[in-house]
């Protein structure tokens, strides 16, 4: 690779890169992409790229709308908390995309091999996910060990990186989430970073900052704001307005180039200095402040669930969730503020660990996690240091379907006609739905179509039990399905779902009707706990003023409503934060 060559523009930082060419992106959903450098690559006339990357997202999608990429080798592509991703879904269910589904521990793992020039690599076996059929090789072990698979090397020709600095020798300082940065820049054959400032040799470090040294750069190029509208702490946070225009100027066809983003404005770029200059307790005092007992009568769902789910944390849990999973972060973010302050708790995919309690956010939930977090991580490191050791304790995701054993289904379904309706992706599910001591699975809406008899593919899947948990090194746990009806836990013995608690109201048979399989009350059958008031007090005025839970449980139209509604209460709050000042 050599040294590092600063360059003068971002033109200038890709040349080289053309058709066919195996392209990754650094960062992850609405944290540092290399926008401005996606950008100028829409400007050129290439095409037949392979993108490689655990997430999809906007940087997808801008390639997509660009004509750049035939084939993703991707776990995961969504727009966040505003759903599918309408370019990948589109371009996959028409073919005009090739999508290979790898799990996030597969692709670390195949990246590692070509970085380390090894041939193949082993890991945890994905058991149960169709995903293994497609690309692991069974290794054979000892029955008392974890069963293994190898993968082969992951190749990648060009990284795109945004990081927040970097020295005049070309060492480059990242901050932050670092979802799998370090593992694709070592395996990349060229790295080309853009940076928001250089500074001199000797002025970096920053705290829980990673240095990339500049044997590992190839050039470098200065660019301000070059991952807007996705963040780059401590410089500025993501815009998620401004994705949302994007989104919808899309959908209607008022712009071609919808999501070829420019660089804000000088006034957008003080109201983003503005929300990230805010100290912590400030702006959670003023978030919180938003909360109004006025419309706090019954329960909803939506809280009884999230309720359900802190329940089960305790001091000794170790909890990770991603940033679009509101109902997750609203139960682990629950448990740490009221019963279990000494929960530790990862946030953005494992980027944040050891946050503090703080409300759930859209444009602050990685300005807080940024500031408290004891430290700033990679997927690549906690997998590593948590999830493939065993030591998360829950794992709680929603899926498109689920079947009578508690498989999930967030890949693709099809169509009675034939045809194939794309979903998101399965992420990191395969992996670690055995890594984790307890799967909770949520459906908001049950009902025949997401809970069939047969998966047309199976995503992830629970599949060891308690014994052979406990000879692989894992602790032994509990997979459950949270719904709007009730609870069902998988019986360890027949290993299908069995009902353990029905909400106020509901009953065996209304259960039943909503249900694509058969299914059986347990012997254990109770009624579901109510929220209690301290509860509900604690979820609406310290952890949910917003009312961010109701997210995935509204349709799409109303979706995109609440989180304007949500984006202007907390643009609100921080003015007044200013103000005080």
């Amino acid at each position: 690779m050599g040294e590092a060559k600063w360059v003068d523009s971002v033109d200038e930082l890709l040349d080289g890169v053309g058709s066919g060419m195996r392209i990754s992106v650094g960062g992850v959903h609405f944290i540092r992409a290399p926008i401005a450098s996606i950008r100028a690559l829409a400007t050129r006339d290439i095409n037949n790229l392979t993108y490689v990357a655990w997430g999809g997202g906007i940087p997808l999608e801008m390639m997509l709308e660009a004509g750049l990429v035939t084939r993703a080798e991707i776990c995961f592509s969504s727009l966040d908390v505003f759903g599918l991703a309408p370019h990948f879904r589109r371009a996959a269910e028409s073919g005009a995309l090739e999508v290979v589904d790898l799990t996030a521990l597969g692709l670390m793992t195949g990246l590692r091999a070509w970085a380390e020039n090894l041939a193949w690599e082993v890991m945890q076996e994905p058991t149960g996910s169709d995903v293994m059929s497609e690309h692991f090789m069974p290794v054979r072990g000892d029955d008392d060990q974890v069963p293994m698979v190898r993968i082969a090397p992951i190749e990648v020709d060009v990284m795109l990186l945004h990081a927040q600095r970097a020295d005049a020798a070309g060492n480059v300082e990242i901050q932050g989430a670092r979802a799998t940065d370090l593992a694709t820049v070592f395996a990349a054959k060229r790295v080309l970073v853009t940076v928001e400032e250089m500074v001199p040799v000797g002025q970096l470090g920053a705290p829980r900052a990673f240095i990339l040294p500049r044997s590992h750069v190839s050039r470098i190029a200065v660019v301000p704001y070059g991952a807007y509208p996705t963040s780059c702490l401590p410089y500025y946070p993501h815009d998620l307005k401004a994705v949302a225009s994007a989104l919808e100027e899309s959908e209607q066809n008022q712009s071609p180039r919808a999501f070829q983003f420019e660089p804000p404005t000088p006034e957008k770029r003080a109201l983003l200095s503005v929300t990230t200059g805010v100290p912590f307790h400030r702006s959670v005092d003023a978030i919180r402040a938003c909360y109004s007992d006025k419309d706090s009568g019954g329960w909803s769902i939506a809280e009884l669930m999230a309720i359900l789910i802190s329940r089960s944390v305790t001091n000794e849990s170790i909890c990770s969730f991603g940033s679009a999973a509101p109902l997750a972060g609203a139960a682990y973010l629950l448990a740490r503020h009221t019963h279990a302050p000494d929960a530790l708790l990862m946030s953005h995919n494992g980027g944040y660990v050891d946050i503090a309690a703080r409300p759930l956010t859209l444009s602050l939930a990685e300005v807080h996690d940024f500031q408290s977090a004891a430290a700033h991580t990679g997927g690549d490191e906690t997998y590593h240091w948590f999830y493939q050791a065993g030591m998360v304790t829950h794992e709680v995701v929603g899926s498109a379907q689920v079947d009578a054993s508690g498989a999930t289904n967030n890949v693709r379904i099809v169509r009675g006609n034939g045809s194939v309706i794309r979903l998101p992706g399965q992420g990191g599910m395969a992996d670690v739905a055995n890594l984790h001591r307890d799967l909770v699975i949520y459906l908001p809406r049950q009902d025949p179509r997401n809970t069939p008899s047969t998966l047309d593919y199976v995503s992830a899947a629970r599949v060891w039990e308690e014994d052979e948990r406990l000879r692989y090194g894992f602790q032994a746990g509990r997979m459950a399905v949270i719904t709007n009806l009730g609870v069902m836990e998988r019986n360890p013995k027949s290993r299908r779902l069995e009902i353990i608690s029905l909400h106020q109201g509901v009953t065996v048979e209304d259960f039943q009707a909503a249900t694509g399989f058969e299914i059986a009350p347990s012997d254990r059958l109770t009624e579901t706990l109510a929220p209690t008031d301290d509860e509900l007090l604690a979820l609406r005025s310290q952890i949910d003023p917003l009312g961010l839970c109701r997210l995935e449980f509204a349709s799409a139209r109303d979706r995109r409503a609440l989180l304007m509604e949500a984006l202007q209460a907390e643009a609100a709050a921080i003015s007044t934060c200013v103000t005080v000042q």
